[in-house]
């Protein structure tokens, strides 16, 4: 049983920048896609950015292309978040998740297509 553990997050002020990094334990990442997502005060979960088992970034909404970065690193089965000239509107709850099937693609926006989620890592941003 994959566990993901999320950390990074925390208080910054807008314009600022945090990493998030997302261990996996119990399970390797290599193989897998992995995708950040996050979820803001009474709306529902959103897809931010997912990156296939091969490397390849598959982006959300506009707004946090550019300033949202997704990488991994197998050999330390971690994934990524790097977030530049945060906003207001960036503050939520951040999930990580891995797909389940090996050498999955497609459709990284779809939360049911992932079987592995962690807690969150709470990112908030002050104006």
């Amino acid at each position: 049983q994959v566990h993901l553990v999320e950390s990074g997050g925390g208080l910054v002020q807008a314009g600022g920048s945090l990493r998030l990094s997302c261990v996996a334990s119990g399970g390797t990442i290599s193989g897998y896609a992995m995708g950040w997502f996050r979820q803001a005060p009474g709306k529902d979960r959103e897809f931010v950015q997912a990156i296939s088992w091969r490397g390849e970034v598959a982006y959300a909404a506009d707004s946090m292309k550019g300033r949202f970065t997704v990488s991994r690193d197998n050999a330390k089965n971690t994934v990524y978040l790097q977030m530049n000239s945060l906003k207001p509107e960036d503050t939520a709850i951040y999930y990580c998740a891995q797909r389940g099937r090996i050498y999955s693609s497609g459709s990284y926006y779809a939360e049911d297509t992932y079987d592995y989620w962690g807690q969150g890592t709470q990112v908030t941003v002050s104006s």
